[in-house]
């Protein structure tokens, strides 16, 4: 399928127009993809992941996570709250993700383009942005459309080198992994990332 990861580093900004990424999330308001994507692509350039894999990397997460192309606050699933239970009850004493008390479920629940999740994470990501503790503190701000496009800029920059390589392997399923940690919205993922190659890939790239 020829998705193998280029070997220098190229930005490949100028081929994602709203009209492109609009093809690429058939069943989105255009008007969302004019309002954010101008986010996302400035956050990705400032992270230097502004070539044609990690974008469409970004781009493919952000409609796995939500479609709509907007920052978005997890709604309540039996994943996240047990019958007759308080809201994201489930996650309130989840150490892994830094959940320690009754209401931490619900205060960090996943938010922004890549639905980050649980105290640690919006503590981790806070101070890699130079946040501070701004995002623990105010973890709304995670569905700033700003603060929502560094947010998924910065957590892609972390697991940058592995995704990578699975995208060199055209592994998409483990490269989706490394993102939500299973394979939720994988159909979602591929078909962004495999039609956003086909539109943004000339003749030329292709040999």
């Amino acid at each position: 399928m020829g998705l193998s990861a280029t070997p220098v580093y190229t930005e490949a900004l100028d081929r994602f127009t709203v009209d492109i990424v609009g093809r690429m999330f058939p069943a989105t308001p255009i008007k969302n993809i004019q309002t954010h994507l101008p986010q996302v692509l400035t956050a990705l350039k400032k992270t230097k992941l502004a070539d044609q894999e990690m974008i469409l990397m970004a781009l493919g997460t952000i409609r796995a996570e939500t479609e709509g192309f907007v920052p978005i606050s997890e709604g309540i699933s039996k994943y996240n709250t047990a019958p007759g239970g308080r809201p994201f009850g489930k996650y309130d004493f989840r150490k892994d993700i830094g959940n320690n008390g009754t209401g931490d479920g619900d205060k960090y629940k996943g938010r922004g383009f890549i639905q980050l999740t649980g105290k640690s994470n919006y503590l981790s990501i806070g101070q890699k942005l130079g946040l501070g503790t701004k995002l623990v503190e105010n973890p709304e701000l995670a569905n700033d459309s700003t603060v929502a496009a560094d947010i998924l800029a910065m957590f892609l920059k972390v697991k940058e080198s592995i995704v990578r390589q699975d995208l060199a392997k055209s592994d998409l399923a483990a490269a989706r992994k490394r993102v939500n940690g299973g394979s939720h919205g994988l159909d979602r993922f591929s078909s962004t990332y495999k039609a956003g190659f086909k539109l943004t890939t000339s003749t030329g790239d292709r040999g």
